[in-house]
């Protein structure tokens, strides 16, 4: 799963490098909103969907199991 998650890192940061919709105002999502920014949108969705799933399955276990319960200091 760790290899998954890092293979979307990089898909993800190939794709967005918008070039096909740099310059476009054409076509208008939902009646205003250009293209090029409903894109980046769904980009930033689809990083945080992507960090959620890092943290999830690529967090090291250890660190967890080596904190102390608080007040037993």
């Amino acid at each position: 799963m760790r290899r998954l998650v890092f293979g979307l890192i990089v898909l993800l940061a190939v794709l967005h490098q918008d070039y096909w919709w740099w310059d476009s105002i054409d076509p208008l999502l939902l009646g205003f909103i250009p293209i090029g920014l409903a894109y980046h949108a769904g980009v930033s969705v689809a990083a945080a969907v992507l960090w959620a799933m890092a943290i999830k399955y690529c967090w090291p276990d250890h660190l967890e199991d080596d904190m102390e319960p608080e007040g037993t200091a």
